[in-house]
């Protein structure tokens, strides 16, 4: 059987690109989420609520504090 040697071939690496027509939707998606889950953490309650009762800022209170709200 006869065996062949592997000849090493010149490569040379070519970075991957995405055109900013597939990223923008995601990224203006990601930002968006973003806005709103900073806007519930932050700032539902008081005059900006949207939602009445305390019902939100229960279930945002500790990551509140965690990024450093005051909510008392």
């Amino acid at each position: 059987m006869a065996q062949s040697i592997a000849q090493p071939t010149s490569t040379t690496a070519v970075p991957a690109t995405l055109p900013i027509g597939v990223i923008a939707p995601w990224a203006f998606f990601f930002g968006l989420l973003m806005l709103v889950l900073l806007y519930f953490v932050g700032a539902e309650q008081g005059a900006t609520a949207i939602f009445s009762g305390t019902g939100v800022h229960e279930w945002v209170h500790d990551g509140r504090h965690l990024l450093g709200f005051p909510c008392h």
